[in-house]
């Protein structure tokens, strides 16, 4: 599973990496954080009649036949393996799919002891990472005056040779060259995302230590992502 990232780069470098327009409302230079959990807002960029928009989402997908919020602290990720079928995504994987712009995520390496080591993931070529996601709008039910709410989800596939030492997971990267692809492929066309779906090549990320302090979202900084001591690992 992915439930932790690091999102500081600001809304507008992001967008222009993605080609993206900003959404009305969003500041260009954001709010860093490098301790971002679920239900928390994250950047995403979805196509809008052609062109592509860079908004914010909830990060927990709440599908829009929900009665509550609740079922969002269970889709924060979604499997790839599964996501066309699960009641939950099945509709965002036909109709709603997502990039999701981030600077890194964590992970524990739960052969450490006595206590998980963290460690931060990047790309190796320094660029940002473009994960698959999926979004879906949601209105209170017992709330009529509520304003309508975005909200999305990460999809996660088998872990490959950068993650597997690690965990068993890992997030669904994408290259640009399927950006588009990923963005409007119709419904009748979804067969062309399977390939997709599979994990990033060896290669293509990097990692290393870091403070167990990220463990709390409480605690945000760029000293979060500073590679730990060795001395201190244990």
């Amino acid at each position: 599973m992915c439930g932790r990232i690091a999102l500081f780069s600001p809304p507008a470098r992001m967008a222009r990496l993605l080609e993206a327009t900003l959404a009305e409302g969003i500041d260009p230079e954001g709010r860093p954080t490098w301790n971002l959990g679920p239900t928390r807002v994250l950047d995403g960029v979805r196509d809008v009649d052609g062109g592509r928009l860079l908004d914010r989402y909830r990060w927990g997908l709440v599908p829009s036949w929900a009665k509550d919020l609740t079922i969002a602290s269970k889709t924060f990720n979604a499997r790839a393996e599964t996501v066309a079928t699960k009641p939950s995504f099945r509709a965002a994987y036909k109709a709603r799919r997502l990039l999701l712009p981030i600077d890194g995520f964590y992970e524990w390496d739960h052969s450490v002891t006595p206590k998980p080591q963290p460690h931060y993931f990047t790309r190796a070529d320094g660029a940002p990472l473009v994960c698959a996601g999926l979004w879906e709008s949601w209105h209170d039910p017992a709330d009529p005056e509520a304003p309508t709410m975005q909200t999305a989800t990460m999809l996660t596939t088998e872990a490959g040779d950068d993650m597997a030492a690690m965990h068993h997971r890992m997030p669904v990267i994408l290259e640009p060259e399927v950006f588009d692809l990923w963005l409007t492929a119709a419904s009748d066309e979804l067969d062309a995302l399977e390939p997709l779906l599979g994990p990033a090549p060896g290669g293509t990320l990097q990692h290393h230590p870091v403070n167990r302090a990220v463990g709390s979202v409480s605690n945000d900084g760029p000293q979060l992502i500073e590679p730990e001591p060795p001395s201190r690992l244990f």
